[in-house]
């Protein structure tokens, strides 16, 4: 039996899940340079990209068409879209350090999990079965608790975006302002604050678990 042709270069670069990553950077590309021009189609194109993160998945799955590549193009596009509307956030409300403080642990909580993974030889950062935490399997193991928690965090920061009408917004007035709005913004806040919340605990719990792999590494590797 002759033994399966091994996928080029070229191929997995146009890999449809791929070729989807590359569609959502251009998207994101336009909704940025859009973003102080039209904020409903800024937010309307931002929204769409971050739904196509599960359709790409889908698709690669499927299809049969999973890579390293496109998981680090995957995460590295989440991570850069999410960090660049923290950035417009931290322009548009002061506090501005609390957008910028959202933004460092985000980076760091992935980049350490992602690090620690590789670290110790593991072909997924969503592989946590050797984690003690609860809470931490739980979002890597059922997709519909970390949709639930990665659509809240996106879902609340759209929302503060829309909501700011001046450079210089008070947060927790904002927020507060809530109650004056119409149903949908109130039902949407509570909501997406809780799987907010959620997610901003579960980068804390990843860092810490991420950081304890990597100085777990360093001491097996004394002995």
């Amino acid at each position: 039996m002759a033994e399966k042709s091994r996928p080029s270069t070229l191929s997995v670069y146009l890999y449809v899940p791929n070729i989807i990553g590359y569609v959502r950077i251009l998207m994101n590309c336009y909704a940025f340079a859009i973003c102080f021009k039209d904020k409903y189609l800024f937010s309307l194109l931002y929204f769409v990209s971050f739904v196509c993160d599960a359709l790409d998945g889908w698709f690669a799955r499927k299809l049969n068409q999973v890579s390293t590549f496109g998981a680090v193009l995957d995460m590295v596009t989440d991570r850069i879209s999410t960090a660049c509307l923290l950035v417009v956030l931290s322009q548009v409300y002061r506090p501005g350090l609390t957008f910028l403080s959202l933004l460092a642990l985000d980076i760091a909580s992935h980049w350490l999990q992602m690090y620690s993974t590789f670290l110790v030889g593991k072909s997924s950062h969503k592989d946590v079965k050797d984690s003690s935490n609860w809470l931490f399997k739980l979002y890597y193991r059922n997709r519909k608790f970390m949709g639930y928690c990665c659509v809240s965090c996106e879902v609340l920061y759209i929302i503060l975006f829309l909501l700011a009408n001046s450079p210089t917004e008070n947060l927790i007035q904002v927020l507060l302002s809530v109650s004056t709005r119409n149903w949908l913004y109130k039902t949407l806040l509570p909501l997406s604050l809780v799987g907010w919340a959620i997610k901003q605990l579960i980068n804390i719990i990843q860092m810490k678990t991420a950081a304890d792999a990597c100085i777990l590494y360093d001491i097996a590797k004394q002995q």
